[in-house]
């Protein structure tokens, strides 16, 4: 567990604490007119009072011995830690490199003296004419729709071609989608095919494609997911079920891959500013495309508003994302370069904390977590709104009639 939630270790152990700690605290505080009474006269009271002042700085003491064992490990595995492989010389392809994650990645692993083949959608595009002028001639952009097997195969040729004798060292699975916003039953089927179409079916269509490569090399893949594909995100249904096609995928082929000497990583990063999550007028596109496709029976039942405030509730997430991607960079470089590299990466502040909640905590607890950090909505579907009121005036009526009898 230390070596995969990226949280200090101090704060799982303050998590356990606060919940042993309100255990005890409600034991010792149970009503105590729920005991018999012979077990009150025997002292009941002063036995959880000492129980509880015995396991306070038991608590505290067992704390400070796995805080202090974790620092000793951690400098350990540190001073131990052997360096990472020479960058110079390898060849990676990464797909999606017109702006966010690939792009950076790109411009990073190509100031490291990689050999990049970086995928754009556009060649003449701002994202490829900015990594043409800011990288060195070793980067190769190709045109690529992942979604296209001629195009995929082609750039499998012209990558063989480009290489000659040398080995393709890794495969970057960056290309990805989110084309929806909103509950599972108003998400258009045309927003599950189209996230279904490129995060998961366009990425099995280039990973297949260049294993042969990477078996010969017994190199890298490494693939950029998302937390969606393994918990249950508010109204990223569409998205995330995509991810979690990607993730059964991505995780069989780290089993079957392992004979051949080739190491799989996923990258699982926090909220970042990426592709068009800071693009108003997408979010606004998107909204009236919605609007307009829905049945009315079902945009009366939801609301109108309803819908509206689930956009607003995205748009206002996507602008406080973190606009730094560098934690990103660095997990993909880790796992590109480490001569033991990890399974997965929590790339970004709060990720480890997900995944411990999701894990080891009831799953209210991990739900109202996920719906506090994600989607606040205030608003309930309109039609339950409606009902909830004429329960509250029935309710009333039959209060007064029972003061009028």
């Amino acid at each position: 567990m230390m070596d995969t939630y990226s949280l200090p270790f101090w704060i799982y152990l303050l998590v356990l604490a606060f919940f042993l700690g309100g255990a005890m605290k409600k034991i010792q505080t149970f009503h105590m007119s729920s005991i018999p009474s012979l077990v009150a006269w025997l002292g009941a009271t002063v036995l959880l009072d000492r129980l509880w002042t015995l396991c306070l700085p038991t608590t505290l003491l067992l704390m400070g011995l796995l805080g202090l064992s974790f620092c000793l490990c951690t400098f350990l595995r540190t001073s131990m830690t052997p360096s990472l492989l020479p960058a110079h010389g390898k060849a990676v392809f990464i797909t999606g490199c017109d702006s966010g994650f690939g792009k950076a990645t790109a411009q990073h692993l190509d100031a490291l003296g990689f050999e990049v083949f970086a995928t754009v959608l556009d060649l003449s595009g701002v994202g490829a004419l900015d990594l043409q002028r800011t990288c060195s001639p070793r980067l190769t952009l190709l045109q690529v729709d992942i979604t296209q097997p001629q195009q995929v195969q082609q750039a499998l040729l012209d990558t063989k071609a480009k290489l000659g004798m040398n080995g393709l060292w890794a495969l970057v699975n960056n290309a990805g989608v989110c084309v929806n916003f909103g509950d599972a039953e108003l998400s258009l089927m045309s927003n599950y095919r189209g996230c279904m179409e490129v995060n998961f079916f366009g990425t099995l269509s280039i990973t297949k494609s260049f294993l042969p490569l990477l078996r010969h090399s017994r190199g890298r893949i490494v693939t950029i997911s998302s937390p969606a594909g393994d918990q249950p995100f508010p109204c990223l249904a569409a998205y995330g079920a995509s991810k979690a096609a990607l993730n059964l995928f991505i995780n069989t082929l780290r089993h079957e891959l392992r004979p051949w000497g080739v190491y799989v990583s996923t990258i699982l990063p926090s909220s970042y500013k990426t592709g068009q999550s800071s693009n108003q007028s997408y979010w606004e596109q998107q909204h009236q495309q919605l609007l307009q496709s829905l049945p009315m029976t079902l945009l009366e039942d939801y609301g109108e508003d309803y819908v509206t405030e689930t956009k607003e509730l995205f748009q206002n997430f996507a602008s406080q994302a973190n606009p730094d991607l560098s934690p990103v960079v660095h997990a993909i470089v880790q796992a590109l370069l480490s001569p033991q590299p990890q399974s997965h990466y929590f790339a970004g502040p709060g990720v480890g904390l997900m995944y411990f909640l999701y894990s080891y905590c009831p799953f209210s607890l991990n739900n109202r977590f996920l719906q506090k950090i994600f989607m606040k909505k205030k608003l309930m579907p309109r039609a339950l709104r409606e009902h909830s009121g004429s329960d509250l005036d029935l309710s009333l009526n039959n209060n007064n009639e029972e003061k009028l009898k």
